[in-house]
């Protein structure tokens, strides 16, 4: 059951309760309307936020990526919605919101989302800041210099996730790369964000342009591209991809990161 929770929500599959998992069952236990939901420090996460994040952007208000964390853009919509049908604009789920909010989505439920429209045509805004890369890898150092020639490059070493997306969300940085070495990995996984019932278009083409890129490449390295709600993934609020290669050696770990450079290059723009 575990195993299959993980899978669910775009977790490692590993058949443990670890801390993200745990956190991530705790969300879970949350129903849209079992409690008051608002901008809170810290931040409100759960399966009720997401769900308030679906049905605003089934009826056209922007929540932000769906992420069941309840943030200032989430907080806004929200606001939004309740002056749109004349109620005080609190950015407050209350009774009288959450009856409101129920009486309208049974007539969208089937409606696509605003934040999938959104990205899809490539209206959301383009940070301008530095490329965040971080992690522990021999593949860190020669990604740093190919990147430093075209980028601002802000090398972030020995924090945690949420402190590396605390960083870079405070930043405004354009890209985060997430570099990990792990045993056990063949070739190269490249991991987008993915959860609920949202995912990041811009972090799924960049993988896939890399993956591509790779393929036209000799003797080219195995490369898988899955979609994952890792804590990195989750709380950055820009293109995150993260990057797990097994062992190589240093030509091919130059030639690994050039190849991700110069597709880096074919999205993010200067």
């Amino acid at each position: 059951m575990v195993q299959a929770f993980q899978r669910s929500r775009g977790l490692p599959i590993t058949g443990e309760v670890d801390t993200t998992t745990w956190s991530r069952l705790v969300e879970a236990g949350w129903e849209l309307g079992s409690r008051l939901l608002y901008l809170a420090q810290p931040l409100l996460r759960g399966d009720d936020v997401a769900e308030l994040q679906v049905r605003l952007a089934q009826l056209g208000f922007n929540p932000g990526r769906i992420d069941g964390i309840f943030g200032p853009v989430l907080d806004e919509a929200l606001r939004d919605f309740q002056r749109n049908c004349a109620l005080d604009a609190t950015g407050e789920l209350n009774r009288s919101t959450l009856l409101e909010l129920e009486r309208v989505t049974a007539t969208f439920r089937d409606r696509s989302l605003v934040t999938e429209a959104r990205d899809a045509a490539g209206f959301n805004p383009t940070a301008s800041g530095p490329v965040v890369v971080c992690g522990k890898s021999p593949l860190l150092q020669p990604l740093v210099s190919a990147l430093s020639a075209m980028y601002s490059v802000d090398v972030l070493l020995d924090k945690t996730p949420e402190e590396v997306a605390a960083i870079a969300n405070a930043s405004d940085a354009a890209l985060v790369l997430s570099v990990e070495q792990m045993p056990g990995v063949s070739g190269i996984h490249l991991h987008y964000w993915a959860s609920y019932r949202s995912h990041s278009r811009q972090g799924e083409r960049l993988a896939s342009l890399v993956a591509s890129a790779f393929s036209h490449q000799n003797e080219s390295p195995r490369v898988e591209v899955t979609g994952m709600a890792l804590p990195l993934l989750r709380e950055t609020r820009m293109i995150t991809l993260r990057i797990e290669h097994e062992s190589r050696g240093d030509e091919e770990l130059h030639s690994i990161a050039k190849v991700i450079c110069d597709t880096i290059l074919q999205v993010i723009h200067r």
